[in-house]
């Protein structure tokens, strides 16, 4: 049963940082956005591994201003949660979360967004759609039989889940090396699967010495050059680089492969995606796209170059969507 359409002038799809910060932008413009999520807020950091240290400096993840206070040089995974919960109660955003855009069309001068979540089917007619939905819901897909298994995940979590255990991990990106290393560590038998003959080159430089030495003293197993066949509920079956088939013990199975944008949601609402990359069609200046009125913020205005925007460089995104802010001398 749908509930009774409402409106808003502005409704922002995304609860994660960037989506706040263009939800903070809008409220220093004079609009009051309406925030819906998916998941949870910040939910692609709520997902991030239990402890985990972000790489960069904490006044890089700051939004409107707001100082990130945090106990070492860089903050954790649990420090940003409060941060952003924090933001979002200092600026008195208005967020629904567990709520998912669906689709948009255009109809006349609005926006008609259909939204799902825990109240049932919605719809909701906006001037300004804006969206911020990131990458991090939407895993690369093995394509092999066993990929839904309960022991495999798309997300790593927490090593000492595996302490005791023959865990492989999928990938040789810097999420899987991370990972490798960490159950190492938590005590797991952990097998490296790498599709490559060899790591990339923009590996952290800390990481590549790190996972060398471990394959090298024979503390974490490598396959390099393997293709995964299919995963089993004990084992993972894969081809080597030699051509012949091996079957690894498997009690858990990380298979961190990578995300994506959702790009059906797009081509849904009619976005123009380039040929090859997926890259959405926007004005670099507004970042409103083809369809008039919807605009992209953060990461999935690269398509699938995930690796170009990250929170520090797509935090501003809501200063080129709702334009200068005379009363504050903003940009």
């Amino acid at each position: 049963m749908t509930r009774a359409d409402f409106t808003e002038d502005v409704l922002i799809v995304g609860a994660g940082p960037i989506g706040l910060a263009c939800a903070v932008a809008a409220k220093r413009r004079g609009l009051d956005p309406l925030v819906v999520d998916a998941g949870a807020v910040v939910n692609s950091v709520l997902h991030y591994p239990v402890g985990m240290t972000f790489f960069t400096t904490p006044d890089l993840l700051e939004i409107g201003g707001h100082p990130l206070a945090c106990a070492g040089q860089k903050p954790t995974r649990e420090e940003a949660l409060k941060y952003y919960r924090g933001v979002a109660r200092a600026e008195q955003l208005r967020i629904r979360p567990y709520t998912r855009l669906e689709t948009a069309r255009r109809e006349g001068d609005a926006l008609v967004c259909e939204l799902s979540g825990r109240h049932g089917p919605e719809r909701a007619r906006c001037g300004r759609l804006v969206l911020a939905t990131g990458y991090y819901d939407h895993a690369n897909p093995l394509g092999v039989p066993g990929e839904d298994l309960p022991h495999v995940s798309h997300r790593f979590d927490e090593a000492h889940r595996s302490f005791g255990l023959d865990v492989v991990v999928i990938g040789g990106k810097n999420s899987a090396i991370e990972a490798a290393l960490e159950l190492y560590r938590a005590g797991a038998r952990v097998t490296l699967v790498y599709r490559r003959d060899a790591f990339k080159p923009t590996v952290k430089y800390w990481l590549k010495p790190d996972i060398e030495n471990r394959i090298g003293a024979s503390q974490i197993a490598a396959r390099f050059g393997a293709v995964v066949l299919a995963i089993e509920p004990e084992a993972v079956r894969i081809r080597r680089g030699d051509g012949q088939e091996e079957r690894l013990p498997a009690d858990r199975v990380y298979a961190l492969t990578g995300y994506h944008p959702d790009f059906e949601l797009f081509r849904r609402i009619g976005i123009a995606l380039a040929p090859g990359t997926d890259r959405p069609r926007c004005d670099p200046e507004t970042l409103e796209t083809n369809v008039p009125g919807v605009h992209l913020a953060g990461s999935i205005t690269a398509g699938r170059a995930t690796s170009e925007i990250f929170i520090e460089n797509g935090r501003f995104d809501g200063e080129k969507i709702f334009g200068r802010n005379p009363a504050a001398g903003q940009p």
